[in-house]
């Protein structure tokens, strides 16, 4: 229209490695999978940053699955229908490895490599994330077991593979969960769907199940690890979604939830009738065998939020070098440059902690403390990482004004995704419940945390706040503070690392406004120091590469 011009709107933030340009994640890499090579992610994150990508996490969104329970002849069928754009989007990140190829990867580090790729492709969609991360998380509790062989070997596959056909024959394999029920969430020993065994009973063998499940996670994947109860209690099972000879397994898709964010990704409430499934483990071990899949769960919902902030924060530092008010730029105004300051120490404290966690997964095959410190490290990161991530995200949607609050900026989508990663795989309580569980009944985990602070109680700060949580007896043992020693030790580790690896500006601003007392409760707090440095240290420029 010939009314105005348009002007002192920035330009789209595309066309960029989304890796490269990350120079916490590049440190990161380089210091916590030593050696490995970075051509994996350099390509990832190119091609993260590419418009036509960033195009495909908006279509996903804007055009959910849909439920197909019948055909056009009546014949049950239970599919669900996407929108081609997610399948693009799990092709690519099978294609990269994000599901179970770690598990037969001979390189070094597969694990923090899979988390730095999980971390990078996760800001271009997050819904996409569920089937991938599940699928990941089902290798470790299914390989070992003859009688399942075909899954493992078709789980760990690059391959994306979307057809509803036995396992024999697909070129790849995607994996879903069913463990809450209506009466029961997170309390799974509430449950109430049964199984009992189609011939004589023992590991691998085939059950037939009976109930319901309120939240089905990926209800279009190929198998599905689930909780029922058996005569020996509580068991885990394998559930197929297509049998061996080619029919439909009982499966009945009743209708998939109406959520408000993780759009493109759908989650169903299931009924089972007969259902074949084949038992993982013994009768009785479904909550030792859930757990073992769930720590994986756990640390990509720690690592999806991570990636959310993280996004979040690049959009808000894009604008802000980009559009100007009261006669400069934002990121020139002083509280701009706080507020977007205290978002990146937010976004590298997330970072650098997940990327530590993730090497302890590596570590942990032979090695006892790497074992500890996985287990009680994935509790903490995913507690704290999860619930700071909304806080985060509605700051950075603020630093965009009315732009940010529109559809067509993707900080609506990342807001609404916010909440998620803190209620899946077990909400807040229950990870900071776990805390306290780890350090009873593993206190060598508490040994391996100390470990962590130790090379960096030479700050006296860190060393003040490390001597008090010890000091207080009660904190494993109440429950109504397992959210507050969460927190601090959370945060005491972040400290820790931030000390180590990151320069003194970012290590005495975030010690400042989140170890010492009396720190402000909101984004841009901060006490007056290096914030422009701070800020340009997060930007989305290209740094130099780290051999």
């Amino acid at each position: 229209m010939p009314t105005h011009a348009v002007e002192n709107q920035p330009p789209p933030l595309e066309n960029y490695n989304v890796f490269r340009t990350d120079g916490v994640l590049v440190e990161a890499l380089a210091r916590e999978a030593r050696g490995a090579s970075h051509d994996e992610l350099t390509a990832l994150g190119e091609l993260a940053g590419k418009p036509e990508t960033i195009a495909l996490g908006f279509e996903a969104n804007e055009h959910p699955p849909e439920l197909r329970t019948h055909d056009r002849f009546g014949n049950r069928i239970d599919e669900v229908r996407f929108h081609p754009a997610w399948h693009t989007l799990l092709r690519h990140a099978m294609q990269a490895g994000l599901a179970g190829a770690p598990w037969r990867d001979s390189s070094p580090y597969p694990h923090v490599r899979r988390a730095a790729k999980f971390y990078v492709w996760g800001q271009v969609e997050s819904g996409h994330g569920c089937p991938i991360s599940m699928s990941y998380a089902s290798v470790p509790v299914l390989r070992g077991q003859p009688e399942l062989s075909a899954w493992p070997a078709a789980l760990t596959a690059n391959e994306y593979d979307p057809r509803l056909v036995p396992v024999a024959s697909k070129t790849s394999a995607l994996c879903g969960m069913g463990m809450t029920e209506k009466q029961g969430g997170s309390d799974v020993r509430a449950n109430q769907t049964r199984a009992v065994p189609a011939e004589r009973p023992g590991p691998g063998r085939e059950y037939l199940l009976t109930g319901h499940k309120w939240f089905c996670s990926a209800p279009m994947s190929d198998a599905f690890v689930v909780l029922a109860q058996t005569k020996g209690g509580l068991s885990c099972f394998l559930v197929p979604r297509v049998l061996d000879d080619g029919s439909r397994n009982s499966f009945a898709i009743v209708r998939l939830k109406n959520k408000l964010g993780n759009r493109s990704n759908a989650s169903a409430e299931v009924e089972f009738d007969a259902t074949r499934g084949w038992l993982i483990g013994d009768e009785g071990e479904g909550v030792v065998r859930i757990v073992e899949m769930v720590n994986h769960t756990r640390m990509d919902c720690a690592l999806g939020s991570a990636a959310l902030i993280r996004a979040g924060l690049v959009q808000a530092l894009h604008h802000a070098a980009h559009r100007r008010a009261f006669g400069a730029l934002l990121i020139d105004h002083a509280l701009m440059q706080n507020v977007l300051a205290d978002l990146a120490l937010e976004s590298e404290a997330a970072t650098v902690l997940c990327m530590r966690v993730a090497r302890t997964i590596d570590e942990s095959h032979g090695d006892r403390d790497a074992a500890a410190l996985k287990r009680l490290g994935t509790a903490l990161a995913k507690y704290y990482i999860c619930k700071r991530t909304p806080a985060a995200l509605g700051e950075a949607l603020e630093a965009l004004g009315g732009n940010g609050y529109v559809e067509e900026s993707i900080m609506p989508r990342l807001y609404r995704e916010a909440p998620l990663n803190s209620i899946w795989e077990g909400s807040g309580n229950i990870n900071a419940l776990d805390v306290q569980r780890i350090l009873r009944k593993q206190p060598e985990s508490l040994d391996a945390w100390r470990s962590e602070l130790a090379p960096a109680l030479g700050e006296s700060r860190i060393a003040a706040a490390a001597r008090q949580l010890q000091n207080e007896r009660d904190y494993a043992t109440n429950p109504q503070r397992a959210r507050e020693l969460s927190e601090r030790m959370a945060l005491l580790w972040q400290a820790a690392l931030l000390v180590q690896h990151a320069p003194s500006y970012v290590s005495d601003a975030f010690i400042a406004s989140r170890i010492d007392p009396g720190s402000g409760r909101a984004f841009g707090t901060l006490a007056n120091g290096s914030l422009r440095a701070i800020a340009e240290r997060a930007a989305p420029v290209m740094q130099a590469a780290v051999a």
